[in-house]
């Protein structure tokens, strides 16, 4: 086995293969694939409802885990039929054309809620793993410097895809299986990097119910703000979110290319700030970066509902929209990464993982599919306002942007005794109280560098910490 020096770069390594496989997988060019072979926005919306929708296997997956001595076999075995099965159903109209595009829609659509489906068994069961395996002390600040180089990843397979399939004449029905295959074999290769892996043996609760197990997280005051916060903001995000590569391909009229191009330049804004974003959560706490992320998550809702019917200037202006939102959403992961290992207990971390994702993934998972179907029955339907043409989807966009503003008050209940009020990041990074520059406006706000931000970190890390620089930052 691996030193834990080694094991945590491998980890970033294996991060950045998996990242790579689920944006050739399931980026834009799967849902123009899915177009391409006929779908309707109900269609699209199933496609994008089943990552949320089916973490329901999670909890599968936390029952499963209290009978194994270790999570490693069963883990990587259905690991890698997941990671392999979407290549025969994405080949399947080029090679059998004569069985209709209506049955390959549903063939695919069925491959990724399998492929989706066993993602979501195993991830609580890699989490607890990397909960056991990883320090906790500087948790974050690993996790973010990961996730930057996954998003990294994120963003040069997004480029390769983009150019692939913007080679004239090659049909999506031809580059899509293209992109799927090649994921295909990073996927697997992501997956076998944790054969040198150590793995402490998973601590089992003593012999109890299954009732007292699934309620654990639900009668844990700190967890059961965390999942209703969890679940309504899923129910919120995804009636616009689902929608968002299809608007742009459907109404905006942008190129697959554009679309592919605009998520790789998105994916730069969250490579360039999840290690700060890492670091501020070890020093203030998860909550109060969770909460700073969620008030501005309306900012790309904002942007959709207001940029032109022009696909050349929609682009230009949604690119730093968009590289915002990556890092916002970069900030949320890392937040919520680090609330569910740092505060589920050991004996029963996969439920408690499962709980804080998988139940809000059901509503996530729901809202997409009805929403989807409501999209599909509203299609061409338009109001026009002061010379101003009001889509069906601007309007499912401006439902969500007041739902985003409402789940402020969610994120606000969730406990976290070690976090540091939100107020108090907020005036560190700023430099004063966010009253006082109300009272006095001018010449309050000071230049803040990360050079300062990261002097002050070091100043503030506890003996215990490990430095910076000898810490290599993992995610998977």
């Amino acid at each position: 086995m691996w030193p834990l020096k080694t094991a945590k770069r491998n980890i970033i390594v294996a991060g950045c293969l998996g990242m790579s496989y689920t944006q050739l997988t399931l980026s834009a060019a799967s849902i123009d694939f899915v177009r391409g072979l006929g779908g309707t926005s109900f269609h699209v919306g199933i496609l994008n409802s089943l990552p949320v929708m089916l973490l329901g296997f999670q909890f599968l997956a936390a029952f499963v885990a209290n009978h194994l001595t270790y999570r490693r076999g069963l883990w990587m075995s259905l690991s890698l039929l997941q990671r392999a099965m979407i290549v025969p159903i994405a080949l399947g109209p080029w090679l059998w054309p004569e069985m209709g595009d209506l049955f390959w829609i549903w063939m695919f659509l069925g491959a990724v809620a399998i492929n989706q489906g066993l993602l979501h068994f195993c991830t609580p069961l890699w989490l607890s793993w990397m909960g056991d395996y990883l320090p906790h002390g500087d948790l974050n600040s690993y996790w973010g410097y990961r996730h930057r180089w996954v998003q990294w990843s994120a963003a040069a397979s997004l480029l390769g895809g983009a150019l692939l399939i913007s080679r004239p004449r090659l049909e999506i029905r031809i580059g899509y299986p293209i992109l799927a295959t090649v994921a295909g074999i990073l996927g697997i290769a992501d997956i076998l990097i944790f054969l040198k892996v150590d793995e402490p043996p998973v601590s089992k609760l003593p012999p109890t119910s299954m009732k007292t197990i699934f309620l654990a997280p639900f009668l844990h005051q700190g967890f059961r703000s965390f999942i209703a916060f969890m679940c309504f903001w899923h129910f919120a995000a995804m009636i616009g979110a689902a929608f968002i590569s299809l608007y742009l391909l459907d109404y905006i009229g942008m190129s697959l290319f554009q679309v592919l191009l605009l998520w790789t330049l998105s994916w730069v804004g969250g490579a360039l700030t999840s290690r700060w974003l890492g670091r501020l959560g070890d020093h203030f706490g998860n909550r109060p970066l969770l909460i700073l992320c969620v008030c501005f998550k309306t900012l790309n809702m904002i942007g959709l509902l207001l940029v032109p019917k022009d696909p050349s200037m929609a682009f230009n202006i949604l690119v730093p929209i968009f590289m915002v939102d990556a890092a916002l959403n970069a900030g949320f992961a890392i937040a919520t990464n680090g609330f569910l290992l740092k505060n589920s207990p050991s004996e029963n971390r996969t439920m408690y993982i499962a709980s804080g994702t998988a139940m809000a993934g059901v509503v996530g998972g729901i809202t997409a599919i009805m929403a989807g179907a409501i999209l599909t029955q509203m299609d061409g339907w338009s109001v026009v306002v002061n010379g101003w043409t009001f889509s069906e989807y601007h309007l499912f966009f401006l439902v969500s942007l007041v739902l985003r503003l409402l789940s402020v008050k969610m994120v606000l209940r969730i406990k976290e005794p070690a976090s540091l009020d939100t107020m108090q990041v907020v005036t560190y990074l700023i430099g004063v109280s966010p009253l006082r520059v109300l009272r006095y406006p001018a010449g309050l706000y000071r230049n803040w560098s990360s050079s300062e931000f990261t002097a002050k970190t070091s100043q503030a890390e506890k003996p215990s910490q490990v430095d910076e620089e000898k810490v290599e930052t993992v995610e998977t």
